[in-house]
């Protein structure tokens, strides 16, 4: 019977199984579906316990002015009333803010919690509530701006932790569950997947290496755990971007790598006392490496060595490529200045780098420095082409320098300057060959313009005595 419809033999298989599957779905009873059904309920009821709810009291100084009875009291009766009013109309010395953040605890017998340094920033009182409502007074004992992550203690019995998770293995698209305060409503499981791994550029300052997810983050999630199916912790929630203040599914965790660190910094020290290696440092990208003549893929780019720093007595060079720190690989100029400045003072490290083209390991003391361990060349940075510099064979009576050019004048609106390159710095080198004078410098970049499009050129100056490597695109 021709019924006028022509199916291939394969589909109406495919059909006709599944009218079978959806009618042998509608006779299993309920509960049965249900016992069916991934959950992440088990998982949860082992790991929510070691989330908590933070709450803090700021005191928020006032103009301090004291009144009775609608008169301003004179300087010497001020020191008979207190900081509470009373009916006496008295206005206090001190007001005060509250805030609500999460936290993690991963030393259950120490009492110890990761939250962020944010949520507790000069707070006078810091008040942790536990998955089974029992309120504590916590104890900051360290807390770090630059990583944005705080360790508090509190004193309590049959506490829960959280395992931490290799965070080596975690991969984009692995499936995670936020855990939080969301607004300060409460305890709150939000899912989804790990969106990206490594960001940063969220505040340069700071040293970061988040784990991005679009897990909804919200305010008050900051100093929760991010979790992934196992429940072992692989990061903490810190930030989101968003225009309202609510999730737009683009939320950050820093990985447990780096809060492992800075938490044994903040147990010993109460701070981070970061390292210094002492160099000025760039991502080590194609066209770089190309006017490098060094054959990696990868690396920090030494741009300048800081005079008696720790690089410097290691014999760290201008132009070397770093690519591992002890024996794990260095990406780039971000993941080099992340590793120097979580790693111990007096701590030695072995470098291993390209210079000329071949393989050398050195070994270097990390120094101290209240500042920053590492300063990254930012890409922005790097001019787009070499305009607005007046240049000039130096003198024969030039001090100290034999040969090179002179920058004479340069417009701050050129891309020159933009690179780094400024008044007063003389070229020695373009492209790590020496050169004598103009027609050298004019003969090198030339040649180099034609070499390739988008070729980068490395210059090498000398400015104040001091060696420094620029990079012109």
């Amino acid at each position: 019977m021709n019924t006028g419809i022509s199916i291939r033999s394969g589909k109406l298989l495919t059909i006709v199984a599944l009218m079978l599957l959806a009618a042998q779905v509608q006779a299993i009873s309920t509960a049965a579906l249900q016992q069916g059904i991934p959950s992440l309920a088990p998982m949860l009821e082992q790991v929510t316990p070691a989330v908590v709810s933070i709450s803090v009291s700021k005191a928020m100084p006032t103009a301090g002015r004291y009144f009775f009875n609608g008169k301003e009291l004179p300087e010497g009766a001020r020191r008979f009333f207190g900081e509470v009013p009373d009916s006496t109309n008295e206005v206090p010395q001190r007001s005060y803010a509250t805030g609500a953040g999460s936290g993690v605890i991963v030393d259950a017998a120490e009492g110890l919690i990761i939250t962020n340094h944010h949520v507790v920033a000069d707070a006078s009182q810091i008040t942790v509530r536990l998955s089974d409502d029992r309120s504590l007074r916590a104890k900051l004992l360290g807390s770090d701006p630059g990583t944005d992550v705080a360790l508090l203690q509190v004193e309590a019995e049959d506490l829960v932790e959280i395992d931490f998770a290799d965070v080596s293995t975690v991969a984009v698209g692995d499936y995670v569950v936020a855990i939080g305060n969301p607004f300060g409503i409460g305890q709150t499981v939000t899912s989804g997947i790990v969106s990206a791994l490594g960001r940063a550029g969220i505040n340069n300052n700071n040293y970061e290496d988040f784990i991005q997810t679009d897990a909804a983050i919200n305010q008050g999630n900051s100093g929760g755990a991010l979790v992934d199916m196992e429940g072992s912790l692989i990061g903490i929630n810190t930030a989101i971007i968003s225009g309202s203040g609510g999730s737009n599914g683009i939320g950050f965790a820093v990985p447990t790598d780096m809060v492992a660190t800075v938490m044994e910094h903040l147990r010993r020290d109460g701070e981070v006392r970061r390292g210094l290696l002492g160099v000025t440092i760039a991502d080590a990208t194609p066209d770089i490496v190309a006017a490098l003549d060094v054959q990696v893929d990868y690396g920090a780019v030494v741009t300048s060595v800081i005079p008696d720093s720790a690089a410097d007595k290691a014999g760290v060079l201008v132009s070397d490529v770093i690519v591992e720190i002890d024996g794990e690989e260095v990406h780039g100029s971000r993941q080099l200045r992340n590793r120097v400045g979580l790693m111990l003072q007096e701590q030695e490290v072995e470098l291993a780098l390209y210079r000329n083209g071949k393989r050398e390991t050195l070994l270097a003391r990390i120094g101290g420095s209240s500042g920053q361990a590492l300063v990254a060349v930012s890409p922005d940075a790097v001019n787009k082409e070499f305009r607005g510099a007046i240049l000039e064979t130096i003198r024969s009576d030039y001090p100290v320098i034999k040969q090179g050019v002179e920058v004479v004048s340069l417009s701050q609106s050129g891309g020159s300057w933009a690179a780094g390159l400024r008044e007063g710095d003389v070229i020695v080198e373009v492209n790590r060959k020496q050169i004598a004078d103009l027609e050298a410098f004019n003969s090198a970049t030339s040649a180099n313009a034609e070499g390739s499009t988008g070729s980068t050129t490395a210059l090498t100056i000398i400015r104040e005595g001091r060696k420094m490597l620029l990079f012109l695109p």
